[in-house]
């Protein structure tokens, strides 16, 4: 094999050299045949010492060859061709760039002209191929008129083998050079009828070039002698079995030899051979490597057809009858713009959200989860399979999901206005006024109300948290994230389950005997409620060591009475007797929350209850709210009755005695945009990056037992 490399590969890559370094030597004697990494072949060049010269602008690495403005396409030895795009504005006199001291427009042009004093008709081609073939219109936009495109090509009578600048222009008069049609006959193809066949090449000018002066070619070249403008001219070309450019003062010719393997082993076989063996290495070589890319890209892709049918079989056994839409990996990457930074929504301890537009050109969240392991993978297929089973308008929808080239991703409707984290923590959105936090603290208890009591089994979020609380365009609240949610047990109280969720946020009794039940999600939402009425972080280490943590803090103070305290001041309790009463029942109820002992607190029936009943005491009349400002309720109230109001207008009415008015502090309502506002602001620009606590499925060491 060594012996085979130095014989064959060493020799042929030296000739490459030697024959690259002739290359040059030759584009050296006077004439610059290159432009870039273009060559062109003798007589043309781009110096003045050249017998045809040509443009060459270096706007491109490789350069680009040009006559005037026209873009040449190619150069043989016996035609240029020039590339004439359709173009409206461009002056007949343009053409005349066509005509050169050695070269011009043969016969076989047809000069599609426009803006015409009269019709030309000299070439017989249907205008619906012409609309088929160009495509382009000059008429503002209304589509182009083919009917009046006129064509101008020489007559039957005319044996010229060049056009007349000066008769182009004289016929019809016209005043815009549009495009061109070349008439290629080939001679090497063979009709029924026993004739050539013709093509016509759109967009294309072929023009003839030649020498001035007598035949000075190669002896094994044939000279074609031009004629044109009464001047005389010549071109060269080589015969059949030979190879070059046929003039004497250039490559000349050389014989083409029908080598055999056993000439190139021995040596015999000199010149152009050796290009030949060069070749056909690599030609090898190339052949080995497509054929590799092919395997390649055959695997992969059956790779993936057989991982995107294996996920889509996961998928649905998660969702059972639900119909979980399946998108593919690439179509999440557009939506997100390769997962661009600009479009990060937020990131939470499982993933990444961004923002995105699919198919539908409407807003989505992408949620990328961030580990590729088993155990993200069940934790995906139990949220398809959560939240496929139930639906509520307080649930955020699933749209679809992708498990594709080791991602999982799930698709969820899009919340313009972020979490409600995002408000309480004053990190850039709206400061929300009370009325808008207690709709959205009784909106979120339906949700889990919804998942505790209406469905069989009973689902228990398990991460309850204002973070997974999101809002949409007219703060609604939607719940969101069920990775960690489970199935209960309809014949128990309790499951059995090592405690996961977010620090500040798990029931200490789950924590502490690994009893999972539907009063945990009760302790992580009055957690919440805790939030809502303080506006303070759920653990704050900037806090005294008793107060680190918000439930710790809000059991003490609570239950001495002293709950204005940790009230916060944006919410101006004491500005009216509703709002005062109000947040007062709701701390009262968010107490009773966080009990330690599971039976000591209320189902999530009751909490939603109770909650409806202190929002919708704000329509109680005045004289009734001023006197329950000082009662606190205890017990559960009546259903959910009555249509909800818009939160952010109000009426405005003068108080009075048994008067019926929603109480909505005026400086509150100016704080929330309005949803036209919103749905006029870029979702991905106008917002904030949506930001929440680190969850951990690791136990929940700051609690202790806080009701001790």
């Amino acid at each position: 094999m060594i012996l085979l490399f130095r014989q064959l590969i060493v020799p042929s890559l030296l000739s490459v050299l030697a024959l690259t370094s002739l290359a040059q030597n030759f584009s050296s004697a006077g004439c610059d045949q290159f432009c870039g990494t273009s060559r062109v072949p003798y007589p043309f060049g781009f110096s003045d010492g050249c017998k045809i010269k040509l443009n060459c602008s270096s706007d491109s690495g490789s350069g680009t060859i040009k006559i005037n403005d026209f873009l040449v396409e190619n150069v043989t030895s016996d035609q240029i061709l020039i590339r004439v795009p359709p173009k409206c504005n461009r002056r007949i006199e343009e053409l005349s760039g066509l005509f050169g001291a050695n070269f011009a427009p043969t016969w076989r042009n047809g000069i599609l002209l426009e803006n015409c004093s009269a019709r030309v008709n000299d070439c017989v081609i249907p205008s619906r191929l012409v609309r088929s073939r160009i495509g382009f219109n000059c008429n503002s936009g209304e589509g182009t008129d083919y009917y009046n495109v006129s064509c101008y090509s020489v007559g039957l009578d005319d044996v010229s083998e060049f056009l007349d600048f000066g008769k182009v222009t004289a016929k019809g008069n016209c005043s815009i050079l549009f495009s061109s049609i070349m008439v290629d006959s080939n001679d090497s193809g063979n009709s029924l009828s026993g004739s050539p066949p013709i093509s016509l090449d759109f967009q294309t000018a072929e023009l003839g070039w030649w020498v001035d002066g007598g035949c000075d070619c190669d002896p094994s070249a044939r000279c074609t002698r031009v004629t044109h403008g009464g001047k005389m001219g010549y071109r060269c070309k080589c015969n059949k079995g030979y190879a070059g450019d046929g003039f004497a003062g250039g490559k000349r010719c050389r014989k083409v030899s029908d080598c055999s393997a056993g000439g190139f082993m021995s040596g015999r076989c000199r010149g152009s051979t050796l290009g030949i063996l060069i070749g056909g290495i690599i030609a090898g070589v190339l052949l080995v490597a497509v054929l590799a890319v092919i395997w390649y890209c055959v695997k992969r892709r059956g790779a993936t057809l057989k991982s995107r049918l294996s996920a889509k079989h996961l998928i649905s056994e998660a969702a059972g009858s639900s119909n979980i839409p399946f998108y593919p990996y690439k179509e999440i990457e557009r939506a997100t713009n390769g997962f661009s930074e600009k479009q990060q929504l937020g990131t939470g301890a499982y993933g990444t959200v961004y923002a995105g537009k699919l198919h539908n050109d409407e807003w989505v969240a992408i949620k990328k989860i961030r580990y590729r392991d088993h155990d993200s993978i069940e934790q995906v297929m139990n949220e398809i399979k959560l939240l496929s089973s139930v639906s509520h308008p307080n649930l955020v929808r699933l749209l679809g999901c992708c498990i594709e080239n080791g991602e999982q991703i799930l698709v969820y409707e899009y919340m313009p206005n972020g979490t409600l984290s995002h408000h309480l923590q004053r990190e850039g959105g709206s400061v929300l006024p009370w009325t808008i936090r207690l709709t959205i603290a009784a909106e979120t208890a339906h949700a889990i109300a919804h998942l505790h009591s209406a469905t069989n089994p009973p689902i228990y979020h398990r991460d309850i948290k204002s973070s997974n609380i999101l809002l949409d365009y007219n703060f609604h609240s939607k719940v969101a994230d069920f990775g960690l949610s489970r199935f209960g047990m309809t014949d128990d109280s309790h499951v059995s389950t090592a405690p996961q969720g977010t620090p500040g946020y798990v029931d200490p009794q789950y924590h502490q005997n690994f009893h999972l039940s539907d009063k945990s999600d009760v302790y992580s939402f009055g957690v919440v409620l805790v939030e809502i009425i303080t506006a303070k972080k759920v653990v704050d280490f900037s806090r005294p060591h008793s107060e680190i943590n918000l439930a710790a803090l809000a059991i003490d103070r609570i239950g001495k009475g002293r709950v204005d305290e940790i009230i916060d001041p944006f919410l101006e309790p004491n500005r009216d007797a509703w709002t005062l009463s109000s947040v007062h029942k709701v701390a009262e109820l968010a107490f009773r929350c966080l009990a330690f002992h599971r039976d000591m607190r209320p189902s999530m029936m009751e909490v939603a209850d109770e909650l409806e009943q202190i929002r919708l005491s704000g329509w109680a009349p005045l004289d009734e709210n001023i006197l329950m400002g000082s009662s606190v309720a205890s017990s559960c109230s009546s259903p959910y009755q009555g249509s909800e109001k818009s939160l952010n207008t109000s009426t405005t009415r003068k108080a009075g005695a048994g008067s019926r008015r929603l109480i909505v502090p005026q400086r509150a309502v100016t704080a929330v945009p309005t949803t036209e506002e919103k749905k006029d602001s870029s979702p991905v620009s106008v917002q904030d990056a949506w930001l929440s606590e680190q969850s951990s499925p690791s136990t929940n060491s700051l609690l202790g037992n806080v009701a001790r």
